[in-house]
């Protein structure tokens, strides 16, 4: 099948392009505003963009409080989701007012940062301290303005539990990272191989 995105005439129940842009790392961004009230939510639009620096990428449809906090702060933490935390991750997501903090909804306990000020989810076996370097709003081809918003940041300070370093190295399938797909789809790391790059 083709579809023509602008007329979205796939005729499927539902748009298949997250689905089909998939699996997605769910950066789990916990932030503060200029109060120090602590924010934390999930995003699956959310990547590496570089190494040298290393440089990260999450984005909001809408301008949500992540985004505004750390456009105020110019700081923020990207939690790594994993299976055992799925569902506090979950629940994180829930829409609540700008005072509820999310680690106050999921009873997670919070654990301070050594470079930035948010604090980081003491549970997450892996998490990534940055520093804001900007903030895009989308348009699109037409040229009009998106409600999305990409926040850039750059990685200032990295956390690993040494529980999931086996021979030197972080075994993914020790934390079980969570993955988003489409709809109400996620997947878990279990299972991993390795590929070497052709001998040129």
């Amino acid at each position: 099948m083709f579809y023509d995105t602008e007329k979205n005439d796939h005729g499927l129940p539902h748009n298949p392009f997250k689905a089909i842009v998939a699996p997605r790392p769910i950066g789990w961004i916990s932030s503060q505003d200029k109060g120090g009230r602590t924010n934390l939510a999930p995003y699956s639009f959310f990547n590496c963009v570089c190494d040298r620096p290393p440089i990260v990428l999450f984005s909001s449809s809408g301008y949500k409080d992540s985004v505004a906090n750390v456009d105020t702060t110019g700081e923020f933490v990207c939690n790594m989701a994993s299976w055992d935390l799925k569902d506090e991750m979950n629940l994180s997501s829930a829409a609540v007012p700008h005072e509820t903090s999310e680690f106050d909804l999921t009873g997670l306990e919070m654990a301070p940062s050594r470079l930035v000020g948010p604090p980081r989810v003491a549970k997450a076996v892996t998490a990534l301290e940055c520093k804001h370097l900007q903030t895009l709003q989308m348009k699109g081809l037409d040229g009009e303005e998106a409600d999305s918003w990409v926040v850039f940041g750059q990685v200032v300070g990295v956390h690993i539990d040494d529980s999931i370093i086996v021979d030197g190295r972080v075994d993914v399938t020790r934390y079980k990272p969570l993955s988003r797909l489409g709809y109400m789809d996620y997947a878990v790391i279990e299972k991993v191989f390795e590929m070497g790059r052709p001998k040129t």
